[in-house]
Parts: structure tokens; C-alpha cells; sequence
């Protein structure tokens, strides 16, 4: 069954902020093998004019898609998550995340459409720091495949 349209433009509260850790940043910089010194060493981040080692720019997927989680689970939606792909992602920044940041996500639901039975979902995050700043939004692209036909 199709997603309701009727979602499109809900917006869901923001999340509890999420702090982000200098040794978070340094682990996920090592999982994707950039070795960037302003991801680990704060006068490298320095020398670059930030005030803090900083992430890497797929870093706050984890806490966007965490965030997308209020849109997943919404039971009004519908959505089968079961069925569910991660379809795209990009992101626009203001400001890169830094350590020590606490970060808060408002996402709100850009688009429903339905393509060959599937139904796509796109899902915007706005990150916002301690002081309301904008630091990145976030797109998330869901698709849930069309159920098997039985034989």
C-alpha cells in the first residue's frame, strides 16, 4: 500500500542533543580510512582555524539516520521497514561538526512519491547546535520495495 501523501512537510521533534567526542571522531575516521589530521590531532584541526578536531563530513549520518528514526517507526506513516533500502544521501553544510559539539536533528518528511510499486521516501534533517545554530542538513532517501508478487 502506497505511503499517505498527506505526510509530506510533517516535521517531528527534535532529538535529545547528541555530543559529539573527540575519541567518536577518531574511530569513525579510522573506519573509513581518512587520515586527516584535523580529525585527530586539535592543533592540526587548529592550525586549520578550527577551534576543535573536527569530523568528517559523512560523520553526522549517524545521527541524522538515528533521527529519521521518529519518521521510520511513525506507526500513522506505514512504513514497512522490513522492505526498507538506503537509497542516497547528501549533505549540506554550514559549518563542519566539531568535538564537543551537542547536536540536536529536526527531520521533516520533503517527499512521498511511488515508482513501479516502491515507495520512496525523502527525509530532511536539520542539525542545529546548543545555541540554534545551523551546522548541516541532512538527506535521507528510503526505499521500500514493492512487495514480491506470489507465485
Amino acid at each position: 500500500m502506497a505511503l499517505d501523501q498527506s505526510f509530506v512537510g510533517r516535521s517531528y521533534p527534535p532529538t535529545d542533543p547528541y555530543e559529539v567526542g573527540r575519541e567518536k571522531i577518531r574511530e569513525f575516521a579510522e573506519a573509513i580510512g581518512d587520515a586527516n589530521p584535523a580529525y585527530v590531532d586539535q592543533e592540526a584541526a587548529k592550525a586549520l582555524g578550527h577551534t576543535d578536531v573536527i569530523a568528517p563530513p559523512t560523520f553526522v549520518f549517524a545521527i541524522t539516520y538515528k533521527a529519521a528514526g521518529q519518521v521510520v517507526q511513525d506507526p500513522q506513516l506505514g512504513l514497512d521497514y522490513s522492505r526498507v533500502v538506503h537509497g542516497d544521501q547528501k549533505f549540506a553544510y554550514r559549518r563542519p561538526v566539531r568535538a564537543g559539539d551537542r547536536l540536536s536533528v529536526t527531520s521533516t518528511i520533503e517527499s512521498i512519491k511511488s515508482l513501479a510499486g516502491n515507495d520512496v521516501l525523502d527525509i530532511r534533517g536539520e542539525v542545529h547546535d546548543e545555541a540554534g545554530e545551523h551546522v548541516v542538513t541532512a538527506w535521507t532517501k528510503l526505499v521500500a520495495r514493492a512487495p514480491e508478487e506470489e507465485a
